[in-house]
């Protein structure tokens, strides 16, 4: 675990090792969110990027008679 230090103008860097384990890129969103005391980054993929995430997923839904 890295610690890292707040700048007198709120910034933050992410370390290398992280960065390189998430594949961030410079210019890459990221969504913030609290959680009581702590702060979390989440990286906003697009819909394209997340297809195949969930191998195993059983897509099939019991559907009514008249429903398509």
């Amino acid at each position: 675990m890295s610690a890292v230090t707040v700048s007198p103008k709120f910034q933050v860097v992410i370390p290398q090792a992280v960065r390189e384990a998430m594949g961030l890129t410079p210019g890459a969103k990221l969504q913030v969110f609290q959680f009581g005391d702590r702060i979390e980054l989440i990286p906003v993929r697009s819909a394209k990027a997340l297809r195949g995430t969930l191998p195993g997923l059983d897509t099939d839904v019991p559907r009514d008679d008249d429903r398509v």
